[in-house]
């Protein structure tokens, strides 16, 4: 119980950390840009630009961005998970009232930069919410409801509704200001990728004189089941014994990692997989 309230609290800190980090970017290089970065919050600041440049009306970034993100924190609490709704709609909350709080201090004047360093610290403040098991919002609580309910790695899909938000910020208050920010958004989906790998698959070939103890690693590590092969080694030709598995990407390393300290002389191959049909493990938001 001391563990698991000490784990709860770490994650509590790691979101308030990535919705700060959020929150200075946004004031800092997204502000300073006039950059649309694309999700809900791009949606946010474009509907306040509209509300100050059409009517006239200054409408504060928490209460749009809130408002926006209600359906999918339902959809998420009932399909998702509690605790893990909980601490996203705190990522939300929190950063929505610093973007209102602190004031915009730009670093450069220059648009590409801060469209390329802007998109850098927006993906590291969404990986630290995702590494907490938690999320800032938006089209990133449609990405692991696609993710958890169809198993498939949808962040490049999310990426093709930012364009489509950016396009229309584009027809209304210049293309210019519109591409860039496909830059920041691009940029900030590629560190996402590289840095948040749970929906990510990679498939081990394990070639092994002790299946029994391999399998034992990988179902002790990853939940994950595996195939035994046997066949025939050509270059002795004598009988050889392959496990096949297939595990995510954040698994991976760990689980290859542990099967060579069992099994030096095991020959692993590990290859990135695209798409499996079927029942695949996947460990459930809290």
């Amino acid at each position: 119980m001391e563990k698991n309230g000490l784990e709860d609290w770490k994650r509590v800190l790691m979101v308030v950390a990535g919705a700060a980090v959020m929150a200075w970017n946004i004031n800092t290089f997204v502000h300073a840009a006039g950059l649309i970065p694309g999700g809900f919050t791009g949606l946010s600041l474009l509907l306040q630009e509209c509300f100050q440049a059409f009517l006239g009306i200054y409408v504060p970034y928490t209460a749009i961005n809130v408002v926006l993100n209600s359906i999918p924190a339902f959809i998420s609490f009932k399909f998702i998970g509690k605790k893990f709704t909980g601490l996203s709609v705190l990522s939300i909350v929190l950063c929505g009232f610093l973007v209102d709080l602190i004031p915009s201090a730009p670093v450069t004047d220059e648009v590409l930069l801060n469209a390329i360093f802007g998109g850098i610290i927006n993906g590291l403040a969404v990986t630290i919410c995702l590494k907490a098991n938690a999320t800032t919002g938006g089209t990133d609580f449609i990405s692991i409801f696609l993710s958890e309910r169809y198993g498939i790695d949808a962040w490049n899909y999310i990426m093709m509704i930012n364009v489509v938000i950016l396009l229309v910020a584009g027809s209304l208050f210049g293309w210019t200001k519109a591409m860039y920010s496909i830059i920041f958004q691009y940029t900030s989906t590629q560190v996402l990728h590289t840095m948040y790998q749970r929906y990510q698959k990679q498939t081990l070939f394990i070639i092994t004189e002790y299946p029994n103890e391999v399998y034992q690693v990988i179902r002790d590590n990853t939940h994950h089941d595996a195939t035994l092969f046997k066949g025939i080694g050509l270059y002795l030709y004598k009988t050889r014994k392959m496990v096949y598995s297939v595990v995510s990407r954040d698994e991976a390393r760990r689980v290859v990692t542990k099967i060579h300290e069992m099994d030096p002389k095991a020959f692993i191959n590990v290859m990135n997989t695209q798409q499996i049909t079927g029942r695949f493990y996947q460990r459930p938001q809290d």
